[in-house]
């Protein structure tokens, strides 16, 4: 069902997208992401050598710290660091370097109005910003993570990239964060989480709110078919500067 959005967008319409990386001088990585007005910085700081609480001889412990727009962490602060974990841990090639901890830190806070704000999909934007951080760190990865927000709205219609204002008027909304692609670089094996196999190309799904089977299934669809979307357009901004310039060379010679 086709239906009218408040900035004019057609249902399965992304909002404008923004990238940029390397923008904290100190930081081993760093990236900011927008979607529309929602706007979040990460950074990346490692591998470091790890501390008691996470050492571990075989693998790379992955650490995340949620900045919120209050100096005081709220218990869904605390459960967008422990999706943000998860998340990475599955795509981090952790094994690479053991007894070490990797930081993210996701700046989440007004403090900064013109590098951070929310407008809707917050979470999706941290992961994206973050994944983008951890590419510009240098950290191995098993493939990129693009993740994306579904809503359900009061009529049972589904809406990709909800802004803040469709966010609180829907009935549900979902997380989601699908692997860029379903063929891997490294073997089989490895594209498990804690041993299971990446259930049905996708990594991460979170739920808020009351949503049936179908309207999630829906969503699923939705979100995967917006992959490829961004999927090209992380992998543009990530490469090389000297790369997109000589490919842009390119085209004007033909």
């Amino acid at each position: 069902m086709e239906m009218d959005r408040p900035d004019g967008r057609s249902p399965n319409q992304l909002r404008p997208l923004a990238c940029s990386r390397s923008v904290l001088h100190r930081a081993h990585g760093s990236a900011t992401w927008a979607q529309g007005e929602t706007k979040v910085l990460a950074a990346v700081y490692g591998p470091k050598a790890g501390t008691k609480k996470n050492e571990n001889p075989e693998k790379a412990s992955i650490e995340v710290i949620w900045k919120p727009n209050t100096g005081h962490i709220s218990q869904a602060d605390r459960e967008y660091e422990m999706i943000l974990k998860k998340t990475f841990e599955s795509i981090c090639i952790r094994t690479i370097y053991p007894n070490t901890t990797t930081s993210i830190i996701v700046q989440a806070s007004f403090l900064l109005p013109s590098v951070v704000h929310d407008d809707g999909a917050l979470l999706p934007c941290a992961i994206n910003a973050a994944c983008a951080a951890l590419v510009d760190a240098g950290i191995p990865l098993r493939h990129l993570a693009v993740a994306i927000c579904c809503s359900v709205t009061d009529n049972n219609s589904i809406i990709l990239d909800p802004s803040k204002q469709e966010e609180e008027k829907g009935k549900a909304f979902a997380y989601l964060v699908f692997p860029n692609t379903t063929v891997s670089a490294v073997p089989e094996k490895s594209l498990q989480v804690g041993g299971d196999p990446i259930a049905h190309g996708i990594i991460t799904s979170v739920t808020h709110g009351a949503m049936s089977v179908d309207d999630y299934l829906h969503c699923l669809e939705r979100g995967r078919a917006t992959t490829q979307r961004l999927s090209e357009f992380l992998r543009k901004n990530m490469e090389p500067k000297s790369t997109r310039e000589a490919s842009k060379a390119g085209d004007k010679r033909v």
